[in-house]
């Protein structure tokens, strides 16, 4: 197991760290993946840091360039609506979820080209259409929406893009 699980339900026989031992861990684990300051607040909490310990850490990985809260919210972003498919409402919902700031959430869904955001809309109600069985047309609208929404993706756009699904299939 890793040094940061738990052994079934039990800690680790170490669990506090020292200042320089978790620094060294948080470098590692902001190494593999961007980070925000709120992930690594819980890590710490996890291990028994707390108080002005916590800042002074979180001071030194951010002047070292390990966390960077801009750089995690433009990377978020990108990451969630390439891989995932996310919306920008559900994405923009994330980021505020890990603390990020508004003006950081906005720069990260700057990130996101408009012409690919409608496209992957347009991709992803194409082939929740096509694999919904349902026969009413007005139950399958709502159930492609509905879908479409939790991924957040804006109503306006949906209903703009299953229209234009629904007139091409009726061509």
């Amino acid at each position: 197991m890793s040094s940061w699980g738990r052994n079934n339900g039990e800690q680790s026989p170490k669990k506090n760290w020292s200042l320089e031992e978790a620094r060294g861990k948080l470098e590692t684990y902001c190494s593999y993946q961007e980070r925000c300051v709120w992930e690594l607040r819980r890590k710490l909490f996890e291990k028994g840091i707390q108080g002005p310990a916590v800042e002074t850490i979180l001071a030194e990985l951010e002047a070292s360039g390990f966390v960077d809260e801009e750089r995690f919210a433009r990377s978020y972003a990108r990451g969630k609506f390439r891989i995932k498919r996310w919306g920008k409402g559900r994405i923009s919902q994330e980021l505020k979820l890990r603390q990020i700031s508004s003006a950081l959430i906005q720069l990260g869904l700057s990130e996101i080209d408009g012409d690919e955001y409608f496209a992957t809309l347009d991709r992803e109600a194409e082939k929740k259409w096509e694999k919904t069985k349902e026969k009413d047309a007005y139950k399958k609208n709502y159930l492609v929406t509905h879908y479409l929404m939790s991924k957040g993706f804006e109503q306006d756009l949906i209903q703009e893009a299953l229209s234009a699904l629904v007139s091409n299939e009726n061509r």
